[in-house]
């Protein structure tokens, strides 16, 4: 299992769809780098599962700046390679005054995880009540 932390832009606004009996929350992040004076940009198909992925949906718009963490993978399709990752950890990272106009609050649903700047186990997974949280 790979762990990754993605900061980047949202470029696809969220879209929530069900899934047998789950549903879940698609958007991509670009990240971009610069190499060798050449902006690169890597797009992120991002997943975050249940009711989660409900409440947040209507916040991950197309340009906010956020930070997802998760399980990494790729898949490849028609000769291209795409990056994936299974969003765990979610937060938005933008100015508080752009998390504001947007009416998302400085609340964080799922929540990168603090202190050592690495991810534990326990970031991954339902934590007990993360059904009952009110957006």
């Amino acid at each position: 299992m790979i762990i990754a932390t993605v900061t980047g832009n949202v470029g696809k606004t969220a879209e929530v769809r069900q899934v047998g009996s789950s549903s879940v929350c698609n958007f991509t992040v670009a990240s971009n780098k610069t190499v060798k004076g050449e902006k690169r940009t890597t797009w992120v198909q991002c997943a975050l599962w249940g009711s989660r992925g409900e409440k947040l949906a209507p916040h991950i718009t197309k340009g906010k700046s956020v930070a997802v963490g998760g399980e990494l993978s790729t898949r490849e399709h028609d000769g291209k390679t795409y990056v994936e990752i299974d969003v765990a950890a979610f937060d938005f990272t933008g100015s508080k005054s752009d998390t504001q106009r947007s009416g998302a609050g400085t609340h964080r649903e799922a929540s990168a995880p603090t202190g050592g700047g690495g991810f534990d186990d326990a970031d991954y997974g339902a934590r007990e009540g993360d059904d009952d949280i009110g957006f």
